[in-house]
């Protein structure tokens, strides 16, 4: 994490990268419109939609995941260097940044922070806005990609495996009523994978719509998930985005090593052959 004030300070370091990542999975353009009333100055905006998914087939989700290099490309032309420091917000308690967060780190850049706080926390300081759509100086140099990921995936086909041999947990960030199968606003499927565990991202919240302390969150990942360690948990959600919420709040808490199922529930159910559990 990142205080507002420790943004405020390096507003003109050319070491740093800010990025915009506002969002409504309800409305795609509710994002790049608040961003061009207004942006943290320097700002770059990127569409989770547009800029941040791969084409879909039907067959791989809502928010299917770029290729790594198409990753480093996008974020080349946007500014982003080797060892840049970049800073990413939203202003829906870390939600979409969370995503941005993980996406850096899996694609090899781990000098990125998450402003705490989000949005909100810049307006309260009384920080600089500045409207419109920044115009960012693409990088010469190609980013570094390296050949292992930083952070693990699992595929569809190794969840669907874990049924009849489990060896980890699945746990669902998605609100316990969609978990359970009560309502389904966004996929024409109900329910939730057999065996999966839930937790709500919204559990990682605190007051202002800030991470709660680490050794809080700690204690209630630990309650959930007993003797299940981090490297055995892999996070779902609906589209893979609310699971890195999730993640990232385990890494607040020193709760290191889990995965992602990118396609998550979107996924899943894409294919009718595979099993629903709904209670």
């Amino acid at each position: 994490m990142i205080s507002a004030e420790q943004v405020q300070a390096n507003l003109n370091n050319s070491e740093w990268l800010i990025l915009d990542v506002r969002h409504d999975l309800a409305d795609h353009q509710a994002g790049r419109r608040a961003y061009e009333q207004g942006h943290i100055p320097g700002a770059v905006f990127l569409d989770h939609e547009l800029d941040l998914a791969a084409p879909k087939t039907g067959l791989n989700g809502r928010h299917p995941l770029p290729s790594r290099q198409e990753l480093a490309q996008l974020l080349q032309k946007n500014g982003l260097r080797d060892g840049m420091q970049v800073v990413v917000y939203d202003a829906q308690g870390s939600l979409f940044a969370s995503h941005m967060w993980w996406m850096l780190r899996w694609l090899g850049h781990p000098q990125v922070a998450i402003l705490d706080g989000g949005w909100q926390a810049w307006q309260q300081l009384g920080g600089a806005e500045e409207s419109g759509q920044a115009k960012p100086v693409p990088a010469t140099a190609k980013l570094s990609v390296p050949e292992q990921a930083a952070m693990p995936t699992v595929q569809t086909e190794q969840v669907l495996k874990n049924l009849s041999k489990p060896i980890f947990t699945v746990l669902d960030a998605r609100a316990a009523e969609r978990y359970r199968g009560d309502v389904e606003p966004m996929d024409p499927v109900a329910g939730h994978i057999p065996d999966a565990l839930n937790r709500s991202h919204l559990n990682n919240l605190g007051e202002q719509g800030r991470f709660k302390p680490a050794d809080q969150l700690r204690q209630e990942f630990q309650d959930l998930l007993g003797a299940i360690s981090a490297e055995m948990v892999v996070h779902q959600c609906g589209s893979g985005i609310t699971a890195c919420h999730n993640l990232f709040a385990m890494e607040l808490a020193g709760l290191s090593g889990s995965s992602i199922y990118p396609g998550s529930w979107s996924e899943w159910v894409s294919d009718a052959s595979r099993p629903v559990a709904r209670s």
